[in-house]
């Protein structure tokens, strides 16, 4: 499983629509600065069958270091939770599907494997 960086992102996108890198940089940073934004507010972003991102407050709890077997006091904090929207999970489903049929039986990628397709346009 690869990495995918955000300047990675950047590029293709830039490249896809004909567009400066720089132009579409700072519309992408801006789009994360303001899901940050909102966030912090305790807002929560859905967007239509991508997914929905929500603010959740995690009780305090006492956890035990797996070393020491000392109990260690954790304070309550705010995380961030992600739920898959309706399309692409079915979108993944079919991406897992294609590339279990490419494999062979012993796990392996075939010379034939199926490639990711590009993301559709909305």
């Amino acid at each position: 499983m690869a990495t995918v960086t955000k300047k990675e992102l950047v590029d293709r996108i830039a490249e896809q629509l004909g567009v400066k890198r720089v132009i579409v940089k700072r519309v992408t940073q801006q789009f994360l600065d303001e899901i940050i934004a909102e966030l912090g507010r305790g807002n929560r972003l859905e967007f239509r069958d991508f997914g929905v991102f929500e603010c959740k407050q995690r009780a305090a709890r006492v956890a035990q270091n797996p070393k020491t077997m000392e109990r260690v006091p954790v304070p309550s904090k705010r995380t961030v939770k992600f739920k898959v929207g309706r399309l692409m999970k079915l979108k993944l489903q079919e991406i897992a599907k294609a590339h279990a049929a490419a494999r062979g039986a012993d796990g392996q990628a075939t010379a034939n494997a199926v490639p990711v397709a590009a993301p559709a346009k909305a």
